[in-house]
């Protein structure tokens, strides 16, 4: 398929080595908890991949990003979402470079991350039911010197292999409100523990446990308050970390897709029509994740740039699900019986809908900005 082609070509020019090296492990065993895959993503330069030059990253744009997800999704799917919690944490924190490093926050930590190979892992909230997608799950009391911090996360890829953990935790100010701060927290921190939470085969190998925090004390400059938003819309910090993870997170899974539409390209009993439909389903995701980032190359990290990009997710969403359904009908039940990547990639690309926020769950947000309001992410 040329644009998996291309998508590869691209991974290949920021990580060298890296497909190669997968290439060479089963689909199985980068699928298992102990995965080798974050040993390889981190040996091949991976943790810089989206962080600018001039801070010591491979400097990829977007784009490039986006291809490489892709190319990653295809042969590694746990892989792709891990390193995925990974990029859009770090993306979102060197967006805000200029303004985090005015903060106090410390910076020669962030720099770490691409001159050390550092993962970083994401503690920001998860869409559980009932709770705001935007809530942070982890709450702090100020004290002498910075915060005491309690709380969860999970599921948590990388819990187990990852050297910081971002995440928003609560903290009640001296007026009694409480404002999201952003926490940048060694893994080693005392109080900071790892437990077991994920129980299915599919993804395991993103090593999405729980990360539990009892009584961790954080520095003062390892926080950074976060904004508050105007009139119920995301601030900053959400806004941009929000554009780049559905841009990532769906070019995970337009990889999985991919690489089972791949083997329909290669059967000799695949008819033009066939072919022909099932390439458009993928071309048609790839476009749209590739309009998100175009949107993240021109900074265009407004409301309405927001809304684009769940648009372009829901929509892609749907296309990655038609396509993966209709390759594994394509290459029919002995392929399905015999080969069990066929089966594997099947259930992997169906975990495309449970990433937040969900279709459902933002229905009501999209019809209103559609009408024209501001798109509010409850």
């Amino acid at each position: 398929m040329h644009s998996l082609d291309d998508a590869r070509a691209v991974c290949e020019t920021h990580l060298p080595g890296l497909l190669s090296r997968l290439s060479e492990v089963p689909l199985a065993e980068l699928e298992k908890p102990e995965s080798p895959g974050l040993d390889l993503f981190r040996a091949a330069g991976g943790p810089g991949l989206v962080i600018p030059a001039h801070h010591g990253g491979r400097g990829a744009s977007a784009l490039e990003a986006v291809r490489t997800a892709r190319a990653i999704g295809a042969a590694a799917p746990s892989l792709a979402v891990a390193s995925t919690m990974h990029h859009f944490s770090v993306a979102t924190v060197f967006a805000l470079a200029e303004s985090l490093r005015s903060s106090g926050l410390e910076w020669a930590l962030l720099e770490g991350i691409a001159e050390q190979n550092l993962l970083v892992a994401s503690g920001f909230a998860e869409g559980n039911p009932g709770q705001s997608v935007l809530a942070p799950t982890a709450s702090g009391t100020p004290v002498d010197g910075g915060v005491l911090v309690n709380g969860s996360k999970r599921p948590c890829s990388m819990s187990r292999s990852m050297d910081l953990l971002s995440a928003s935790i609560a903290v009640e100010g001296e007026d009694g409100r409480q404002e999201n701060v952003l926490m940048l927290l060694p893994a080693g921190t005392p109080g900071l523990s790892v437990h077991p939470f994920w129980n299915s085969s599919v993804l395991a190998g993103a090593q999405s446990d729980e990360v539990r925090l009892t009584d961790v004390f954080v520095e003062e400059h390892l926080l950074v308050p976060v904004s508050p938003p105007r009139d119920g819309e995301t601030d900053a910090l959400q806004t941009i970390g929000f554009i780049w993870f559905e841009m990532l997170i769906t070019a995970c899974y337009l990889g999985m897709a991919s690489a089972l539409v791949e083997k329909v390209f290669a059967s000799p009993r695949a008819g033009h029509s066939l072919v022909a439909d099932l390439g458009i389903k993928i071309e048609t995701a790839a476009q749209l994740v590739d309009g998100i980032a175009h949107l993240i190359m021109t900074d265009t990290y407004d409301n309405a740039a927001l809304t684009r990009a769940m648009v372009a997710r829901y929509g892609a969403q749907e296309a990655i699900g038609d396509a993966a359904r209709h390759a594994v009908e394509a290459l029919g039940g002995m392929a399905y019986i015999r080969s069990p990547e066929v089966a594997y990639l099947a259930s992997a690309c169906h975990c495309v809908n449970f990433h937040p926020p969900s279709r459902a769950a933002t229905s009501a947000a999209l019809v209103s900005a559609f009408r024209g309001d501001a798109l509010r992410l409850a």
